[in-house]
């Protein structure tokens, strides 16, 4: 028996932006439409409003959802129950076609690319509409985009839904619009757009702390070579990859500090209104995962849970952490995307991964807003490729095909390379050793800018912003950031003049170091910022994008002494 039709009074009320889609959508329709909206903005409520409307209007007899995951398949299903729509989560190849009493199916890419023909043959069957979520896997591999394209062609509808920047590569994703700019280059477009600025403005998603932890790192090469380096300060990519490699160590110092300090936040953060308030770590593998668990339960007194892969008990494993009031859990990947756990508040970034796709889909497990003045804390270590991310959350980017790959930009094959254990044997086995690393607090990031001096992991000038209250308004946050770091300063310029007043301080001060000569510059600039905050009412966020407009560069986190002198210079003549 036909299942019924989707009663349109009984869905949730639609958020602005969801209105203002779905009008655009029902007044073009057109075979093919794009969605672009920031993770915790709604996408699947949208589309399955738009399912609806068409099943109800007979536009479409049936309705497939295409997932990047096993988990999402349920997620989905779920969701799709809720308003009356009913997908079948089990459907595997094999069955061919779907029971009569579901509206249709929800599968994986990964099963359209093994069998396109048999969603051929389901698509032509029944006017259909494919929903495809998160479009850019996709492009993941050749077998996927190919089989996505021959599956779905004969579909009366495809609406592809995206939450993170598109990809970086070259492969085209299908169904997707190009359009040629003036530099010669395609660049995907998309019919409806809601950035991370939007949904923060509109109180949709929750503000994001970043707190960057930098320290010394110390290890042993391949060669048998002894190293050391300064977690965040410029050096070559190798050596970052490799510091960044000795900071994740879970035998060194580096990580049970970070947890220390993430544990303490997600305190404050449950005693300030966020009762089941949760943290997420997300690890590299799976030693490391089970690792950190251990490092969590030391640190907490508390088992935290591990996911560890996309097996056939992590659904439930999630979903068992999400319904409760767990304080941790550990995840390789698995809790990257799409994943819908809204009392994630603190994230520890404990992975190598270092794309922009997979940085802002890690993120998004965080923004997900439930009630005003909700913020979300991400630790992180300080990497300059990372801060750069952190500092540009609100960029929106397109898929673009055939651009030159940035010769500056961080290379992640090299990341990897890095992070591997090398399989020699014998005497020739000579294995990357991670010897020490500890942790202090480099600068919280915010909006774009940069706040905060160095800090000694478990000192009170740390406590100072792991005590941040935790229902805060974006404005108030950027308010309080600076009230800290102007606080710091001054701390700092009463212990000065304490050390002048000395009789023995007639000695002159050592010239800084060029980590010392940023942090101050980093400062000033913060200062300056944050007066023409005062004078014009400007968000400082996009007071720092007008500066690096001007004199180009990266955002302040990664800026260089003569990049951050040169804004200094331009923001006094403002």
């Amino acid at each position: 028996m036909a299942p019924r039709l989707p009663a349109l009074e009984t869905f949730p009320p639609l958020r602005a932006w969801q209105r203002k889609a779905m009008v655009e959508y029902l007044r073009r329709r057109t075979e093919d439409f794009t969605t672009v909206a920031t993770p915790g903005a709604g996408k699947t409520t949208f589309a399955l409003r738009i399912a609806a409307e068409l099943l109800n209007d007979g536009t479409v007899e049936a309705v497939t959802v295409v997932a990047p995951t096993e988990h999402l398949k349920t997620q989905w299903a779920q969701s799709a129950a809720r308003v009356g729509i009913q997908l079948d989560a089990a459907f595997r190849n094999a069955d061919l076609h779907s029971a009569a009493d579901f509206h249709g199916a929800v599968v994986t890419y990964a099963q359209v690319g093994m069998a396109p023909q048999v969603h051929r043959r389901r698509t032509m069957t029944r006017r259909t509409l494919i929903i495809l979520d998160e479009i850019h896997h996709a492009g993941d591999s050749r077998t996927w985009g190919d089989g996505v394209k021959a599956a779905f062609e004969p579909a009366v509808r495809r609406l592809m839904l995206t939450g993170t920047p598109f990809r970086s590569d070259d492969n085209p994703i299908p169904f997707v619009a190009y359009e040629r700019g003036g530099d010669g280059l395609l660049r995907s477009r998309a019919d409806s757009v809601y950035g991370y600025s939007d949904a923060l403005r509109d109180g949709v998603v929750r503000p994001v702390l970043f707190l960057a932890y930098s320290g010394e790192t110390r290890w042993r090469t391949n060669a048998g070579e002894e190293l050391a380096a300064r977690l965040g300060e410029p050096m070559t990519q190798d050596l970052v990859a490799q510091a960044w490699r000795t900071a994740l160590d879970p035998a060194g110092d580096w990580m049970p500090q970070v947890l220390r300090a993430a544990d303490a936040r997600l305190t404050v953060l449950r005693n300030a209104g966020m009762p089941d308030a949760g943290g997420l770590v997300i690890a590299s593998d799976q030693q490391a995962a089970r690792s950190y668990a251990k490092l969590i339960e030391q640190v907490t007194g508390e088992r935290a849970a591990v996911v560890l892969s996309d097996d056939q008990g992590a659904s439930a494993r999630i979903a068992t952490f999400a319904a409760s009031e767990q304080r941790w859990l550990v995840a390789v990947r698995m809790v990257s995307e799409g994943v819908d756990i809204p009392r994630l508040a603190v994230g520890v970034y404990a992975t190598s991964a270092s794309t922009p796709l997979y940085f802002a889909q890690a993120i998004g497990r965080f923004v997900r807003a439930r009630r005003p003045g909700e913020t979300a804390s991400v630790f992180l270590p300080s990497v300059p490729h990372l801060l750069g991310l952190a500092s540009e959350m609100e960029a929106e980017r397109d898929h673009v095909l055939g651009k030159a790959k940035d010769p500056d930009g961080f290379d992640d094959d090299l990341l990897e390379r890095a992070q591997r254990d090398d399989q020699a044997s014998g005497e020739l086995e000579k294995r990357f050793a991670a010897l020490s690393a500890t942790a202090e607090l480099d600068q919280v990031i915010f909006d774009g800018a940069s706040f905060g001096t160095a800090a000694q992991a478990g000192t009170p000038e740390e406590e100072e912003y792991l005590g941040l209250p935790g229902l805060l308004t974006a404005d108030q946050v950027a308010m309080l950031l600076s009230k800290r770091q102007a606080e710091q300063l001054a701390a700092q310029r009463r212990r000065a003049a304490e050390r002048t007043a000395e009789p023995a301080a007639e000695a002159p001060a050592p010239p800084m170091s060029a980590a010392q000569r940023r942090v101050a510059l980093r400062r000033q600039l913060n200062a300056l910022v944050a007066a023409q905050h005062h004078r014009t009412g400007q968000p400082h966020g996009k007071i720092h994008a007008e500066l690096r407009r001007i004199c180009g560069g990266p955002p302040s986190a990664q800026a260089t002494i003569e990049q951050l002198e040169e804004r200094i210079a331009t923001v006094q003549t403002l």
